[in-house]
């Protein structure tokens, strides 16, 4: 029978250095040295705990590697594009974010808020306000 003793996630980075430097420092997230593995070792805010590991063909991932929950989202996009985050654009057909890079769903009750960004790596992250 199979039974997980324990499970968690992990992605790809260009650079551990400059990956840690943006986690920690703009996305003020705990990042630690996994110098066992020559990774980083990325707390979330629950302290679940994600792998992070340099990998020098590096390819950034095409789709959201991690969705950070936020109280107020026009807040939060003010408080990381005054640390030098760009926001993600998107227009498609029902799928349009405004000039701050929001997909509004809270007013239309399509679901949360969400504005995307990336790493430094080229990894899709977001910020959502939930309902």
């Amino acid at each position: 029978m199979f039974k997980a003793l324990a499970a968690f996630s992990g992605f790809s980075v260009k650079d551990s250095k400059e990956a840690k430097e943006f986690y920690s420092n703009i996305l003020g997230l705990k990042v630690e040295d996994n110098k066992e593995q020559g990774a980083l070792d990325l707390y979330l805010p629950n302290d679940t705990k994600v792998f992070v590991y340099p990998k020098e063909n590096h390819q950034p991932a095409t789709f959201t590697v991690l969705n950070l929950v936020v109280e107020n989202i026009d807040e939060s996009v003010d408080a990381l594009v005054a640390k030098g985050v760009s926001f993600e654009q998107y227009d498609f057909p029902g799928f349009k974010t405004d000039e701050k890079g929001v997909l509004r769903g809270l007013d239309a009750d399509k679901g949360p808020s969400i504005a995307w960004f990336k790493d430094p790596s080229g990894n899709i992250f977001s910020i959502l306000q939930e309902k």
